[in-house]
């Protein structure tokens, strides 16, 4: 069954208000001669909120919010394409990719936090070193997404489809792309998360400005209130870039049947 809009929204609030409450009661009400949630490792929720309006309110946080939203733009694009790119190059080509096959799995094993050292000594300290790290992340998700989505075609169809008298570029344009595109979209909503996780660990292991560096900031000198901020802003960020991916995905996958979940 499908919940109206609004009583969603009034659902998905009364979750964050209970957790806020819970927050609030066990960093203030002590439980014997301790508290739940003891306030110099959690803060408060108030505390939190007066500094994310005090970062907003004083314009300390637009140059910081700045380049964190362009690393993670940049990061979600260039990771994004390449997959695409390569996952219709991949499935594709058969021989290509059981010759890559080992080499992608053994890269994608790697730890993205011992590879951003490495970006930063290539790259420097600038933005181009989270970018990359955060490619990093973004291209297997894509890829492997994007793979399986033009693998899944049905025969059936793609016979048809050739029977007609297709050519390569029309099965592409009428037969894969469709078959890839709601795959790829069910990847990009993961992928905008990885993206900003890529920028803000590099701004963290070493930056002079943006949301990890504020929160690594704050770590050094025990704020926690500060730490908390810098993840609320963040989550909120991460909100508002999902929820442009779903606008942009439901204006191309508009031709897409709704699923019987939808239906009721």
């Amino acid at each position: 069954m499908k919940l109206h809009p609004v009583k969603l929204l009034l659902l998905q609030l009364l979750v964050a208000l209970v957790a806020l409450a819970i927050w609030q009661v066990g960093a203030t009400v002590p439980i014997g001669d301790t508290y739940l949630l003891p306030e110099f490792f959690f803060s408060k929720p108030g505390d939190v909120l007066v500094r994310v309006y005090t970062l907003f309110a004083t314009g300390v946080i637009w140059k910081h919010l700045w380049i964190t939203l362009s690393e993670t733009v940049l990061a979600f694009l260039i990771g994004s394409v390449a997959g695409v790119v390569f996952g219709f190059w991949f499935a594709r080509q058969p021989t290509v990719a059981a010759v890559f096959d080992p080499y992608v799995k053994m890269f994608n094993a790697l730890p993205r936090v011992v590879l951003a050292p490495i970006f930063m000594l290539w790259l420097g300290l600038g933005i181009w070193s989270k970018v990359a790290l955060g490619v990093t992340l973004v291209f297997f998700i894509v890829f492997f997404n994007v793979y399986q989505g033009v693998k899944e075609v049905s025969p059936v169809v793609l016979a048809n489809a050739r029977m007609m008298g297709m050519n390569e570029r029309q099965l592409f344009r009428n037969v894969y792309w469709p078959s890839a595109l709601s795959w790829m979209f069910s990847s990009l909503h993961t992928a905008v998360g990885f993206a900003l996780v890529g920028a803000v660990v590099g701004e963290y292991l070493g930056s002079a400005a943006g949301l990890g560096y504020l929160i690594h900031q704050a770590e050094g000198v025990f704020d926690v209130t500060g730490v908390f901020a810098g993840m609320v802003i963040l989550a909120a960020f991460v909100l508002v870039i999902d929820w442009a991916v779903t606008r942009i995905e439901n204006r191309l996958l508009v031709w897409r049947p709704q699923s019987a979940s939808e239906q009721n």
